[in-house]
């Protein structure tokens, strides 16, 4: 618990000092400047010096628990009230501005205040400070790290618990003490300066202006200006946290005891290992390719040696990893291998059975597939990736876990290593994986695959902060550094995708002999390559992995995209 919390608050720490929260630090400095003054003549009295010091610390505790609680259950709120997407946010530009003008017009701050008049005498001066910071929390928007991460996917799905709630609060806190640090500026300089003391009637007028100046400047995105034209100084920070594996241990999502004994099985070791008892398929929905579509069970299962298949059907890696996944099930069924299929989609769109049932029929998958919306069995297995794979033997325990693409020989010699120990009489034919003809990635120092959406990109290096919920205007770079991208005109930017309007364009570096883009909507998509004509791409419907670079063999490329509006952009792929 203790070094979630500590991940935690150094996740807030870095987001705290990140370009995304310059918007915030004039509204923060004047409202700590901004107390209501209660004095003798010239001279403050000792209570209101009191009043004037706890200003800061409300205003911090009114973002923190307002962030905290609308990022975990901002959607189910708004969903069971039936309210818009975008409604916390105009909320909080409206407290923003009703603040600003209670700042003005001292007749209205007092009527601000007054809902607090009922509660107890201590401290009661200048709590619409807290009213304030609970505004700013629904308009705090951190720039993505792997901490906001973990909490924007918990949130989402509704796994919400105790270890979330502790790294939410806990990256609260890391991300306002910077804050705190303006707030309190601001109140030490209405305490100490004298010319704010002769003029404080001015300057809580300003206070006020600035407050609804910036309000409409939210509003309609001018604030994004400021964070363009700053390097993104704090990225390289947040990748070497990304990267840690103390960091990514503790962000690992597990559900009981069982699935904290995964822990001792390291991803695509050779050994099999001893990691505990499999979890039992767990929330999930409509079951394909059983008998009567009844649900398929490890305790129904125990005798044979099952293969837990994580994937999607629109992630590319999960399509090339499924002609291995064929072929040992061909091979294997009737010695006593059971592959199951777990769903578990990436986005939205997947949740659909049809989509998934006609995703099923495509490949020609055979074996049992369970749709895992919820991602309640993903979360038990405390499983990171797609595709992913978890073997168990006859026994029911996990011996071995594979994250990603590649490493198929090693996976099918461990297939016929627990099919022996179930059956020392059976009598395996000849291994398969080499007669197997399938896309690779990665092993060769393939780009690995790259997530355009707010939740998930990791290796956007342009002009411009990927934030959710509003339409931010991008710069393209001009040397776009390896395994990277960069947008350039106007996006709309949602947790799972960017939506082009208006000159919208991406730049992107990779390392590979094919390059695919799963893409929504209606309109076209041009491909430019140095040296090659522009090819012009159809995007018609829903979500669809669209090819745009087929070479013969892998070579480090950079294409630039142009796309018309209305096209939803979700991930590149390589091959």
């Amino acid at each position: 618990m203790i070094t979630l919390a500590l991940i935690g608050l150094l996740g807030g720490l870095i987001t705290g000092v990140s370009p995304c929260v310059l918007p915030m630090l004039p509204i923060i400095f004047f409202a700590g400047t901004t107390g209501r003054p209660v004095a003798a003549g010239s001279v403050l009295v000792e209570t209101e010096k009191t009043t004037r010091d706890l200003r800061p610390l409300k205003i911090i505790g009114g973002i923190v628990v307002s962030f905290s609680l609308f990022t975990l259950a901002g959607s189910v709120i708004l969903s069971a009230l039936g309210l818009p997407d975008d409604f916390l946010r105009w909320a909080g530009l409206m407290v923003l501005t009703v603040v600003g003008l209670g700042l003005i017009f001292p007749a209205l701050g007092h009527w601000i205040e007054k809902p607090f008049y009922r509660l107890p005498k201590v401290n009661r001066n200048g709590n619409s400070a807290f009213v304030l910071g609970l505004g700013l929390g629904t308009l705090y928007v951190p720039c993505a790290g792997p901490v906001l991460a973990a909490i924007t996917v918990a949130g989402a799905t509704g796994n919400v618990g105790w270890r979330t709630v502790v790294l939410t609060v806990s990256f609260a806190i890391g991300a306002a003490l910077p804050l705190l640090i303006f707030a309190s500026a601001g109140a030490r300089i209405s305490q100490r300066v004298k010319a704010y003391r002769d003029h404080a009637r001015g300057f809580r007028i300003a206070g006020g202006v600035v407050m609804i100046a910036l309000a409409v400047a939210l509003a309609f995105n001018i604030t994004d200006v400021i964070q363009r034209a700053l390097p993104s100084y704090t990225s390289g920070l947040e990748k070497k946290v990304a990267e840690n594996k103390t960091v990514q241990g503790a962000l690992a999502p597990a559900i009981g005891t069982g699935s904290e004994e995964l822990a001792k099985c390291t991803p695509g070791a050779a050994q099999l290992a001893s990691c505990g008892a499999a979890p039992e398929f767990r929330g999930t929905q409509k079951w394909f390719n059983t008998p009567g579509g009844r649900p398929a069970t490890l305790a129904g299962l125990k005798g044979k040696v099952v293969l837990v298949d994580f994937w999607a059907y629109s992630c590319i890696n999960c399509q090339r990893a499924t002609p291995h996944l064929l072929a040992w099930d061909k091979a294997y069924r009737s010695l006593g291998l059971q592959i199951v299929g777990v769903h578990s989609p990436e986005f939205a769109f997947e949740k659909s059975a049809a989509n998934v049932r006609s995703a099923i029929g495509k490949e020609q998958v055979t074996y049992p597939v369970v749709q895992d919306n919820n991602l309640a069995t993903w979360t038990a297995y405390r499983n990171q990736y797609w595709p992913a794979k978890y073997l168990v033997d006859a026994e029911g325990n996990v011996r071995s876990i594979k994250f990603g693409e590649g490493g198929y020989g090693r996976t099918e010699d461990q297939i016929r290593e627990l099919l022996t120990a179930a059956n020392p009489e059976v009598r395996l034919p000849a291994p398969v994986d080499g007669t197997v003809h399938a896309d690779s990635i990665g092993a060769d120092g393939t780009t690995p695959e790259t997530y355009l959406a707010y939740s998930r990109s990791t290796n956007l290096n342009g002009s411009g902060e990927l934030t959710p919920n509003k339409t931010v205007a991008f710069g393209l770079n001009a040397a776009q550094p390896d395994d990277t991208y960069s947008l350039g005109g106007n996006w709309a930017v949602g947790t799972q995708s960017v939506t082009s309007t208006q000159g919208s364009r991406a730049r992107l570096n990779f390392q590979a002999a094919k390059v695919y883009h799963v893409l929504a909507g209606e309109g076209t998509v041009t491909v430019s390559v140095p040296g090659e004509p522009d090819k012009t791409i159809k995007v018609s419907g829903t979500p669809y992995t669209y090819q745009l670079i087929d070479d013969p063999a892998p070579q480090r490329r950079t294409i630039t995209l142009t796309y018309s509006p209305g096209i939803s952009a979700f991930t590149f792929s390589f091959g």
